[in-house]
């Protein structure tokens, strides 16, 4: 391109981010460039300045400035690995037309980052459509976290259940098991989070409301059931979705999810691990229910990982006993 480009935001591109928008038409130019470009305003959106994260309407029209020679507007299809495209599809536990739900195992990351080569997103590069789109992410788990992840099909699909996801429309309720018994039984957790630096790196933490990057989060909690006063089964539903928010809430409450990389410490407890229990943190997106582009619901389960099931079998706790398939999540 040698010259100035205006391009129209289609439908299917409808509540894009700019930086995503620009990665579709123009992959051969790097983040650090867009942004700068976004920054001196060579990159407009209806003749306004917009930020990097800024979200497309159809019908907008993008100010593109001149581009070095590449392969703009052109997709390039993924280069499929059939491995990694058998090992998404023994995890579908639902699947039609627009969308995919993975029961995501422990242990593997949803994307990539500092140090992680193989992950969900990089997987599902192999499972291309006809068009060469590759399907595509609609909201994160933790690396640790197992259970119900949703994967659109198309880029048109994933931007409508982004939306799902930001009006909170999207129930999702999570198995943990706590070390110590929540008291009381059941209640809600508001609180401010924020980044705070610690001798390991950067975890989240409860901040007073004024620290700067402070977010609200909540959530509500109710023990399923307990194993004497040393271990809880809690069914947890967060309203907001902050990073480690589970997490965090559990241990604010001095009852933290077992064997948390990040917000436990065995032996910071008084106490000797039983024999017997799965080994990993024992976090679980048990389920998942949320309106489908055609008006029905869909309402999905996803088994326990091993380990859990392990920990689960050795404390007596029932999972079919409990199971709440059949009442709305509202109820829970």
């Amino acid at each position: 391109m040698s010259s100035v480009t205006l391009k129209t935001v289609s439908e299917d591109e409808n509540g894009m981010r700019l930086d995503r928008w620009f990665g579709v038409h123009y992959p051969q130019v790097k983040f650090g460039r867009l942004q700068k470009m976004i920054r001196t305003g060579q990159v407009r959106v209806d003749k306004g300045r917009a930020k990097t994260n800024a979200r497309l309407s159809a019908g907008q029209v993008v100010r593109v400035p001149p581009i070095e020679a590449g392969s703009p507007n052109v997709v390039k299809t993924p280069r499929r690995n059939d491995a990694d495209a058998q090992f998404i599809r023994e995890r579908i536990i639902y699947e039609d037309d627009d969308v995919m739900v993975l029961n995501k195992p422990h242990g593997l990351a949803v994307q990539g980052g500092s140090g992680t080569t193989r992950h969900i997103d990089g997987m599902l590069k192999s499972l291309p459509n006809k068009k060469g789109e590759a399907p595509r992410l609609v909201h994160r788990l933790d690396r640790d976290t197992s259970g119900c992840l949703l994967v659109a099909k198309t880029r048109a699909v994933a931007s409508h259940f982004g939306a799902v996801f930001r009006s909170r429309s999207a129930r999702k309720i999570y198995w943990a098991l706590v070390v110590g018994v929540p008291s009381p039984n059941q209640g809600a957790i508001s609180c401010f989070l924020g980044k705070q630096l610690t001798r390991d790196g950067e975890q989240m933490a409860v901040v007073d409301k004024g620290v700067k990057g402070a977010q609200h989060s909540m959530s509500h909690y109710s023990v399923t059931d307990n194993a004497g006063r040393e271990f809880a089964w809690v069914t947890l539903k967060p309203v907001t979705g902050r990073t480690h928010q589970l997490r965090v809430h559990m241990m604010n409450l001095g009852t933290a999810i077992m064997d948390d990389p990040r917000y436990y410490e065995m032996e910071n407890w008084n106490w000797e691990r039983p024999e017997g229990l799965g080994s990993g943190l024992h976090l679980h997106a048990r389920r998942l229910a949320l309106p489908l582009r055609d008006g029905s619901r869909l309402d999905i389960t996803a088994p326990l990982p091993p380990h859990m099931k392990k920990s689960f079998d050795m404390l007596g706790f029932d999972a079919k006993r409990y199971d709440v398939q059949n009442v709305d999540p509202e109820d829970v």
